[in-house]
């Protein structure tokens, strides 16, 4: 029997595509500290990715679809993790999209079905986890967004990215307010640059990367391990007063004015 930090808990894992994914190193600390996992996957490429890695944890772990731009598939995928427990204490989302075009050029450039994209997966699908997780989050919980420093400065080249992020981490905010009465807490980690392939894809990535290293207090940004640890935090009873607020764990970046 497990007696780690979350030993009887259970946790939905969204947002892991590969082994560098942010979400895989919560996942992973999740784990370690005895949380029983069901994961998401999108599409059949990332099925085989999720399913190699789920298998690293020892268990039998479960993974179903779901495109969070799909009311339905959101609804299926929970009816899947009813056929496993009846209890739900914490939520991850990392999740986030935009077309490549709109992060290449002038934000003012931005198309409107590039916005709308951008909001409906970035933010949007937080809001519709968050609905159908509610009902089985009985003994309260927590719910945990991926946030970015682009949501509160001009980073640029992250463009509508920013702007969605931003949207993600008020939506966190009005879910607090709504959720608190039933002990769930909602909260956004806001981590500085990692080097995750879907990092990679950000234009001028390698430079933000030795700008943090520059500038940050600490010389760096962090790792997807140090990631973890705070999911795991937020997880915990020690979060239990915590809610609708971002953390930053970015090396002390985000404290610096010039």
């Amino acid at each position: 029997m497990s007696t780690g930090t979350l030993a009887g808990k259970t946790g939905l894992v969204f947002g892991v595509a590969n082994k560098r994914s942010i979400a895989w190193g919560i996942a992973q600390a999740w784990a370690a500290a005895g949380a029983k996992l069901i994961f998401s996957y999108q599409g059949e490429r990332i099925k085989d990715n999720v399913e190699e890695l789920t298998g690293e944890l020892g268990q039998d772990v479960p993974f179903y679809p779901c495109d969070v731009s799909r009311d339905e598939e959101i609804t299926e995928f929970f009816k899947s993790v009813r056929n496993h427990t009846d209890r739900v204490d914490f939520v991850l989302h990392s999740v986030a999209f935009a077309p490549k075009e709109a992060l290449e050029d002038q934000f003012v450039t931005t198309s409107r079905e590039a916005f709308r994209i951008a909001h409906d997966i970035s933010a949007y699908s937080l809001v519709a986890l968050a609905r159908e997780a509610e009902p089985l989050m009985t003994q309260g919980g927590s719910i945990i967004a991926m946030s970015y420093y682009g949501a509160a400065k001009v980073i640029p080249r992250y463009n509508v990215m920013g702007v969605a992020k931003a949207s993600l981490e008020a939506s966190t905010r009005y879910l607090a307010y709504d959720l608190g009465k039933k002990k769930i807490r909602v909260n956004c980690i806001s981590a500085g640059p990692v080097n995750t392939l879907a990092a990679r894809g950000i234009a001028g990535f390698n430079q933000m990367m030795k700008h943090y290293t520059e500038r940050a207090p600490l010389g760096r940004s962090c790792t997807t391990e140090e990631l973890g640890a705070m999911g795991v935090f937020l997880a915990s009873d020690g979060a239990a007063s915590i809610t609708g607020q971002t953390l930053y764990v970015d090396g002390g970046y985000e404290i610096i004015g010039m």
